[in-house]
């Protein structure tokens, strides 16, 4: 009986402590939600509304570590709320005039970013998120941007059209040199090696050294777009027309430095390794380089000056409220 005594004593004295324990769990449980919960609480308070639409720290912090890594440099705080508020002063007057960006237009532009990263979508958003910024915040000012250029475009069309006139006035102050004076247009057929996403980084230099053998090989488009369709995992796109206008001084570049009938230097894609067969080649000066870089930066002008008007007199007529001490705002 003794025995069986202690041997109960024993089990209570275990249940007591295990019941102590699960009750030290719970409490460092509860302490640890309500500390995430504080946390995420300052992330997500509000600094500024915004005819009524909250700007918030977690907006700030991200904002500004997006454009440190954009720019090498801090932000001052106020410049970054400033941003925001200019963004959501632009998306909101789109929206008044029912000018709604699609979410695809904005994921397409994130992913022609990282395009020229030479990443892809994803790879982005993991980049910008390691750099304590996030895709959000990017696709955020990609949206503004896409809404307000529409929207000023759209009700300023007639002032801001450059005439022709204007563009030759202006290439007699300044003329251009003297290959900008000439545009061609090219005929190409764009020539992929496809390579899988999430393919490891050997995959794709081993497709650059296929797409270099090609290239070694391709004399003409008409022997060489045939080889180049036979081989495995290899898309030669229907045929495209590009002029020079169009095209960065980069780009124009390496067309002319490529001879008709051969491929240009491999550069990797979201696809692959992508080549162009360049077929032909035919000047035209209706639009050289010269006159649309002389146009757009008429355009630019005229159309900066409309922008920035138009937006300060969206801020006067804003309602903006600090919902901190103006000290504790741009700190």
């Amino acid at each position: 009986m003794r025995q069986r005594r202690i041997c109960q004593d024993g089990q209570e004295v275990i249940a007591v402590i295990r019941t102590a324990r699960e009750a030290l769990v719970a409490i460092f449980l509860a302490t640890a939600i309500v500390a995430a919960s504080i946390a995420g609480a300052r992330a997500q308070q509000i600094v500024a509304l915004v005819n009524g639409h909250p700007i918030t720290t977690l907006d700030i912090e991200h904002r500004s570590k997006f454009l440190q890594m954009s720019t090498k440099k801090v932000p001052p705080r106020k410049e970054v709320i400033d941003s925001l508020i200019d963004e959501t002063l632009e998306i909101n007057e789109a929206k008044r005039f029912t000018l709604e960006v699609p979410d695809a237009d904005v994921d397409n532009a994130f992913s022609n970013i990282a395009t020229h990263m030479g990443l892809d979508a994803q790879k982005l958003t993991q980049v910008l998120a390691a750099g304590g910024a996030s895709a959000d915040t990017l696709k955020r000012r990609l949206r503004a941007q896409i809404a307000w250029t529409s929207l000023v475009r759209g009700r300023y069309k007639a002032s801001l059209e450059i005439r022709d006139s204007e563009v030759e006035a202006q290439l007699q102050l300044h003329k251009p040199e003297e290959k900008d004076q000439v545009g061609y247009e090219y005929i190409m057929n764009p020539v992929v090696f496809i390579v899988p996403r999430g393919s490891p980084e050997s995959a794709s230099e081993a497709r650059k050294q296929e797409a270099e053998a090609l290239r070694a090989r391709f004399l003409t488009c008409n022997e060489g777009i045939p080889f180049a369709r036979a081989l495995k995992d290899v898309a030669v796109r229907d045929q495209v027309s590009k002029f020079s206008a169009d095209l960065p001084q980069q780009l124009r570049g390496i067309l002319d430095g490529t001879p008709l009938g051969h491929l240009t230097p491999p550069e990797t894609t979201t696809e692959g390794v992508q080549m162009f067969a360049v077929c032909a080649k035919k000047e035209t000066k209706t639009e050289t380089p010269g006159m649309r870089e002389v146009r757009d930066q008429m355009f630019q002008q005229k159309f900066g000056v409309k922008a920035k008007r138009y937006l300060e007199d969206l801020r006067r007529a804003a309602m903006i409220e600090y919902k901190m001490p103006e000290d504790q705002v741009t700190k």
